[in-house]
């Protein structure tokens, strides 16, 4: 139970926030010596959509037109994005350096990025402009595991020249139905497998209402942050974290 509640909390916490939660999952496991089911993780994975729904229903309802068709426009750029590198045989790598690598490369980009902020007005006009860049960031995070799919959408919208209490707002709102359609398919996948009592153990449970609570604090918190400070820390924290990586794992495989 201990175990499972380190993983839920360890997933909720980072799942949201610019630091790579596949990265921290992997050190986890490694301190519990442990891996979960495909299953156990597809589960706890749904914690964190559910806590952003929660976190955001007030501004889901009040979203306009214009803003829902943004928003969806840059879920199914990203959902075909995600067919057609399937398709293409892309497959997860095997080894634990490109995640490695992806999270290093993360943190130079938002260095990059947040220097090029400085130099520029950034304002609160949702563009076509933000809406491609968002979705390609998601679909560069699923494309390269570690690179974090909230941080390298946040980092599209600002590239662009949007606020970054709007690009959180708006890449966490399209991460909802990305999210939500991803864990859904993999939930599918399990229970028609037969996988479902790694779904319904009380391990799996609470690891998810504990995926969900810290993932509620971790956005909560985010929002908050985000008003007043840029995203500098979160890039040194991912150097750190890339150094543990390539300590603890080098080259191997996953």
């Amino acid at each position: 139970m201990f175990e499972a509640i380190i993983i839920g909390l360890v997933e909720g916490l980072t799942e949201f926030l610019p630091i790579s939660s596949t990265g921290h999952m992997l050190i986890a496991e490694v301190f519990l010596q442990k891996r979960y089911s495909d299953a156990f993780y597809v589960l706890i994975q749904v914690g964190p959509i559910a806590a952003c729904t929660l976190v955001f229903w007030k501004d889901i309802l009040a979203l306009n037109k214009d803003y829902i068709i943004k928003l969806f426009a840059a879920f199914f750029i990203t959902g075909l994005g995600g067919l057609i590198a399937k398709k293409c045989g892309l497959k997860l790598p095997e080894s634990i350096l490109p995640v490695t690598i992806a999270v290093l490369v993360g943190a130079f980009i938002i260095f990059a990025v947040e220097y090029r902020s400085k130099k520029r007005t950034l304002n609160s006009n949702l563009t076509w402009a933000v809406v491609v860049a968002v979705a390609l960031g998601q679909l560069s995070a699923a494309i390269f595991p570690g690179a974090s799919r909230s941080g390298m959408a946040i980092m599209g919208a600002l590239i662009v020249g949007f606020t970054r209490p709007d690009a959180v707002r708006f890449a966490f709102l399209v991460g909802i139905p990305t999210m939500f359609a991803a864990g859904s398919y993999e939930l599918f996948k399990e229970v028609k497998a037969g996988n479902t009592y790694d779904l319904f153990s009380v391990e799996a449970i609470v690891a998810y209402a504990v995926a969900t609570i810290s993932a509620w604090l971790s956005v909560v918190w985010l929002l908050k942050f985000v008003q007043s400070k840029n995203f500098i820390p979160f890039a040194w924290y991912r150097i750190v974290l890339g150094i543990v990586l390539l300590i603890f794992f080098g080259t191997k495989t996953a």
